[in-house]
């Protein structure tokens, strides 16, 4: 587990280098405002990870889960026929 960590901090850590690297180098705004937040994120990452706090594992398994609204059951949407393109179940 702990080389687990590093190996997680180190890829962060290089991560950061190659975003700063980046900005460095001629963008365009949209390229720019890409890195920017992609370094936001490692230097976020890496702060927790050094920390002792991993993000990863705390998150339930089911975070990624779209909540179903107030009117709506998981029954009626195995019910419904998928929407494909073209409009045909």
């Amino acid at each position: 587990m702990l080389d687990e960590r590093f190996a997680r901090l180190r890829t962060h850590r290089n991560n950061i280098a190659r975003y700063r690297g980046l900005l460095k180098t001629y963008l365009t705004d949209l390229e720019r405002q890409f890195i920017e937040r992609r370094l936001s994120e490692e230097q976020s990452e890496f702060e927790l990870l050094s920390a002792g706090k991993d993000r990863h594992l705390a998150r339930p398994d089911n975070a990624d889960m779209i909540p179903l609204a107030g009117n709506e059951s998981i029954t009626d949407l195995r019910s419904q026929p998928p929407n494909l393109p073209g409009g045909k179940p």
